[in-house]
């Protein structure tokens, strides 16, 4: 079969592979659509821990089952299924266990055009969404659904900033939020992404490049920020917990400029703030999230869909950070 293979830090090629076997409890899955993530990027550029060469990068994926390793998983054959990326999660809902994991390293991703994962990984594929839209759902959006309605436990009315909207995380929290009935701001340095998230439903957006930003989100959004998402951390970090409510949450699921240089604990103390980490999801995340998806009828939102032929295209434009929504790659 063919699948996108790392060889080696910044080496990518579409390669014939031997082809996935499904061992007992697994399920063999004809991928139909792909979608990148930026843990995909990293793992391409050698700054991911675990590193393993060769590898088939992929932690989402839409397609049909076509073998399965055990006679009483046979009623899955045929079915159209989504990947749950987040693997042994553990029993913990507040935090994953030891042998938590993520689809595409260690193990073989969905970059190819089949990958054998165990049943409980799957799920039947909304019926609403086409191959491509499913494809981007996974990883993105159960990071997304962890942190914005399992972690900062969003309440309808609520006022909530997210921030990077372009990225499919930051998208698939403003389309929850909105569904949750919150009122919705966003953050970006590009004009043209807040005003499509305008067209998601957000109330609108502020620039976080430009000084005094904080103050122009707090005089424009009409108060504080009862939550905040956020995955780039760095100097930018304390204007966050300057327009966060007294009594307000913010999570943070990434690190992308860095640790802060300053945590400023008077102020946090003072307003009583919470900071919360948030890491992918939970089982139970998975399947809140799948019923909601299905319940609001929210349609992910795709930037753009590679061939694998044009993947090394894909991952330059994901580099590249041009994308708004998901990148989605086809056999």
């Amino acid at each position: 079969m063919r699948a996108i293979q790392l060889t080696a830090v910044n080496q990518l090629e579409v390669r014939e592979v031997a082809e996935p076997v499904s061992a007992p409890g697994e399920a063999v899955v004809r991928i139909a659509a792909a979608a990148l993530n930026h843990r995909d990027v990293w793992v391409k550029l050698g700054q991911y821990a675990g590193l393993k060469f060769p590898c088939i990068p992929g932690s989402d994926g839409v397609g049909e089952v076509v073998a399965v390793g055990t006679t009483a998983d046979a009623s899955w054959v045929g079915r159209r299924v989504v990947i749950n990326p987040s693997f042994g999660w553990g029993t913990r809902q507040d935090t994953q266990g030891a042998d938590f994991s993520i689809l595409g390293l260690p193990r073989q991703g969905t970059l190819a055009e089949r990958v054998a994962v165990p049943v409980g990984q799957l799920a039947l594929a909304p019926e609403h969404l086409s191959d491509e839209a499913a494809a981007a759902l996974p990883l993105a959006g159960l990071t997304a659904w962890r942190a914005v309605m399992s972690r900062a436990r969003l309440q309808p009315g609520e006022r909530i900033l997210i921030g990077g909207i372009g990225g499919g995380t930051a998208l698939f929290g403003l389309q929850f939020a909105v569904a949750a009935g919150a009122d919705v701001w966003v953050t970006s340095s590009n004009p043209a992404k807040i005003a499509r998230a305008v067209a998601l439903g957000a109330r609108g957006g502020f620039d976080y490049t430009k000084p005094g930003w904080a103050e122009v989100a707090q005089a424009g959004a009409g108060g504080f920020f009862d939550v905040i998402i956020d995955s780039a951390g760095g100097n930018g970090f304390e204007s966050l917990v300057d327009v966060a409510a007294p009594g307000g949450r913010i999570v943070f699921f990434g690190a992308t400029r860095g640790n802060p240089n300053v945590l400023p604990m008077r102020k946090i103390f003072w307003r009583q703030l919470s900071l919360l980490g948030s890491t992918m999801g939970s089982p139970a995340d998975w399947l809140e999230m799948l019923a909601s998806v299905n319940r609001h009828r929210i349609q992910p939102v795709v930037s753009e869909v590679f061939s694998f032929a044009e993947a090394a295209r894909a991952f330059e434009r994901m580099e590249r950070g041009e994308q708004f929504g998901k990148i989605v790659l086809k056999p």
